[in-house]
């Protein structure tokens, strides 16, 4: 992490939070299974703490190979991995006792994860999460540097913001990155004299703030959009897409 950055202070409700993030089988947020999941804990100061998991799991379908070469997993290394619905229930109910606790959950472009989540409750017919609160580091990048030019990757962000990613595309390294660009981006946007909108006051605050900006930004995505599509339809939801 950035050492000067890491030194600003940060509300006593952003003392902790746990990092959550998924490799797929696609890009399909109905159809793509999790092959990966990680789901871990790390503090203000950077440390990661020991409580976290990782999964592996087997999806029941192929894994395509253009998915594989981007996140390492191919059919042979699933072949006796834990197998789907018993992994998404546990990684639910992992997500659902950090919820239950109050303690907000970072994930890198929120929907991705959580959309593709959600499907998969509803595939094997499990209870889906009940969310508490979720800081997603794109979102709140793009709207308090919103003219920043440039790619808003989690590997753009973690080089933006001196963050440390050696395995991009990895669950566990990917979630703990976002974790760390998530608390770099929040001390950048506490420290600002005249933020373009003001620090929230609560992880509910930062929460309800965000599913207005992201609706601002898919709006705003989606203007441009139709300039050369004018049949494509904003996809709003945040931290889980509407059907």
């Amino acid at each position: 992490m950035n050492t000067e950055n890491s030194k600003l202070s940060l509300p006593t409700w952003l003392e902790k939070v746990a990092v959550f993030d998924t490799e797929t089988t696609g890009l399909n947020l109905k159809q793509s299974r999790i092959v990966t999941a990680a789901l871990h804990l790390v503090t203000a100061d950077g440390e990661v703490l020991p409580d976290g998991k990782d999964w592996l799991i087997n999806p029941g379908i192929p894994i395509p190979p253009e998915s594989s070469q981007v996140h390492g997993v191919y059919d042979k290394d699933v072949v006796n991995a834990q197998d789907a619905k018993s992994a998404i229930a546990e990684l639910i109910s992992a997500l659902q006792q950090v919820f239950d606790q109050g303690i907000p959950v970072v994930a890198y472009n929120a929907p991705y994860d959580f959309t593709i989540l959600h499907n998969e409750a509803l595939r094997y017919e499990l209870q889906p999460l009940r969310f508490g609160t979720v800081i997603d580091p794109l979102v709140i990048d793009k709207t308090v540097d919103k003219y920043r030019k440039g790619k808003r990757t989690l590997t753009s962000a973690a080089e933006r913001y001196g963050v440390s990613l050696e395995n991009a595309h990895t669950a566990a390294d990917d979630a703990i990155a976002a974790g760390h660009v998530g608390f770099a981006i929040l001390r950048y946007f506490h420290a600002q004299e005249k933020p373009v909108v003001p620090f929230p006051n609560s992880a509910q605050e930062l929460h309800e703030l965000q599913v207005k900006w992201a609706d601002e930004i898919e709006a705003s995505y989606a203007q441009w959009r139709q300039q050369e599509r004018p049949d494509y339809v904003p996809q709003f939801g945040w931290p889980v897409r509407q059907s």
